[in-house]
């Protein structure tokens, strides 16, 4: 599904191309000249043969190349051990070609944006099926001036341990991403009331408007420094739906 969309937002000049491969779902989105052109897709069978070509796709619409990029931006995770490594190890491989930077954004506050861009939802409980009876689970809290708090909060921990962690927050909430699906019991046992939203999984245009703020304020990152981020010791072996 292809989407394009005008933004206000963002200096003209300013070129960022976004691609995650964490979860099931794969997705690139480009911004050049203000505009975001996006592509979203599950494909949890096809990461590595959808993704570059999403990628040239692109690019050719813009009739740019990847010099032509002031940054590549990857999802660091947490996700899927295997769908983490892809794009990361992609947007690696671009990187070093283009001798350009990249830009790593959470799959958890990118759950957050998306929450926020679909429903203008300022207070994010972000719950990743972790496998394993866990979960990757963050609060985040927009603030006035559009940046997300709540990145010390990013961990993974039991269902029961996430209810607990809720007890001691009060109000109304979105939830965002499929941990919510894979254990209905974090809708229980804590006194707030949750609405339920459709930012089920990380989407390339929603990590640009973190990776601009980041881009604003030089926090770039070598090809050969970036580090996935999987909050665990021990590693998800559990493949992909389908693999």
């Amino acid at each position: 599904m292809m989407k394009i969309k005008l933004m206000t937002d963002y200096t003209l000049d300013t070129r960022l191309l976004a691609l995650d491969t964490a979860t099931e779902a794969c997705s690139v989105a480009l911004l050049d000249q203000g505009q975001i052109n996006a592509e979203f897709a599950l494909t949890p069978r096809e990461h590595t043969q959808r993704i570059l070509p999403m990628v040239e796709q692109s690019l050719r619409d813009h009739q740019l190349t990847l010099q032509q990029l002031d940054a590549l931006v990857c999802c660091l995770g947490p996700g899927s051990f295997t769908g983490v490594r892809i794009g990361i190890g992609i947007a690696q491989g671009l990187a070093y070609g283009a001798k350009i930077p990249l830009i790593g954004v959470s799959s958890l506050e990118a759950l957050a944006e998306g929450a926020w861009r679909m429903h203008r939802a300022e207070k994010i409980l972000v719950a990743i099926d972790a496998r394993m009876g866990e979960v990757y689970w963050a609060v985040y809290q927009r603030d006035a001036q559009g940046a997300w708090q709540g990145k010390e909060t990013e961990q993974v921990l039991s269902p029961q341990a996430a209810v607990e962690k809720m007890l001691s927050l009060d109000g109304e909430w979105m939830i965002a991403g499929t941990g919510w699906q894979a254990y209905p019991e974090l809708f229980n046992g804590h006194p707030l009331s949750l609405r339920q939203g459709e930012s089920l999984l990380p989407q390339a245009e929603d990590m640009l408007p973190l990776a601009y703020r980041q881009w604003k304020v030089g926090n770039l990152i070598s090809p050969a420094d970036i580090e996935p981020v999987y909050l665990r010791n021990e590693v998800t072996w559990k493949k992909l739906p389908g693999r």
